[in-house]
């Protein structure tokens, strides 16, 4: 009688508990999260590019430029990635945006998505947007447009205080969840392949809403950010902060007398560890800018979310990432 009780209870468990914990995580759109949420580094590349001409040098031949559908299928055949980071719209949004849109609809096209009963992202896209201090409510609207395309998360630029911060947040979310988002959703439900009421049910920030799909990534990148660090990252609804590293040398560079110039390499080294000092006491993640020479480095120092460049090198430090955390 014990035996057959025993054996009941293993087969509710393996026919009951099981197959709902795994439908659970399935249901999921956002990978990143739930990979945030189990507390388990993520490894994002920045999205392949063209080649741009350096400055006072000729224009690259037509021919050796890739189409958005090229570029799109290039990053959709790597497959150990967790996100893309798209970087090209921090700036001349006007005229990145519309190369976007094309990268976006090709994306979507060539599978992002799959499709089914528990539909995930096998690409999710961040995408970094303007400052936001300079001008609040064109960022709103900035915001707005990428989000219309789709994509799973916003990457907030040199952020400088808390207030800037929430004025990026409230951004992502619908007026209805108390943000400043417009009702239009544009291309965003059918790339996420459901309804636009379903959308916009769950088109919202995690994990301010446990529900929500959307992410966000803050970078500090300037003296005055660093001097608010703690009240940024205190701000309810910050999803990962990073210190912009490559940024952070040149604020740590100066040049003397003579010309030369100097790196105060300490100092940077201070400004990044002030970075996690933050996301540790708020339990933030922290994500650092890495590659394969220093990405085990930065995980035994207590970063979590790493944004890679695109590559043989950036799928190193990848290699490198997942054999370290043993995923």
């Amino acid at each position: 009688m014990r035996s057959r009780l025993l054996l009941s209870a293993t087969a509710t468990l393996a026919l009951g508990l099981l197959p709902s914990s795994s439908a659970s995580a399935q249901q999921r759109l956002n990978p990143v999260i739930d990979l945030v949420a189990a507390n388990k580094p993520v490894f994002g590349l920045y999205a392949p590019a063209n080649r741009r001409a350096r400055p006072g040098q000729p224009a690259l031949p037509a021919d050796s430029l890739k189409s958005m559908s090229q570029l799109a299928a290039e990053a959709l055949a790597y497959k150990r990635l967790d996100y893309l980071f798209e970087g090209t719209m921090e700036y001349n949004f006007e005229q990145t945006f519309p190369l976007f849109t094309e990268f976006a609809k090709a994306m979507d096209t060539g599978g992002a998505l799959s499709k089914g009963k528990n539909p995930r992202f096998s690409h999710p896209i961040f995408v970094k947007t303007m400052e936001i201090a300079p001008d609040p409510a064109a960022a709103v609207a900035r915001i707005g447009k990428q989000l219309n395309e789709g994509v799973n998360g916003i990457v907030f630029v040199d952020v400088l205080n808390a207030a800037e911060l929430r004025q990026g947040i409230a951004a992502l979310r619908f007026k209805s969840k108390g943000g400043t988002r417009s009702d239009d959703v544009g291309n965003a439900p059918a790339r996420w392949g459901m309804s636009e009421k379903e959308y916009m049910e769950r088109a919202d920030l995690w994990p301010l809403n446990p529900k929500g799909e959307l992410y966000n990534f803050t970078i500090v990148e300037s003296k005055e950010g660093l001097s608010h660090i703690r009240e940024i990252a205190a701000v309810p609804g910050v999803g990962v902060l990073f210190p912009g590293a490559g940024t952070l040398r040149g604020v740590f560079t100066t040049t003397d007398a003579s010309g030369q110039r100097k790196f105060d390499e300490a100092a940077w080294e201070a400004a990044i560890q002030s970075v996690l000092a933050a996301c540790k006491e708020y339990k933030v993640p922290c994500g650092y800018p890495a590659g394969a020479p220093d990405i085990e480095k930065r995980m035994k120092e207590g970063f979590s979310v790493f944004v890679i460049g695109w590559g043989d090198q950036g799928f190193k430090a990848v290699d490198l990432g997942r054999a370290a955390s043993g995923r």
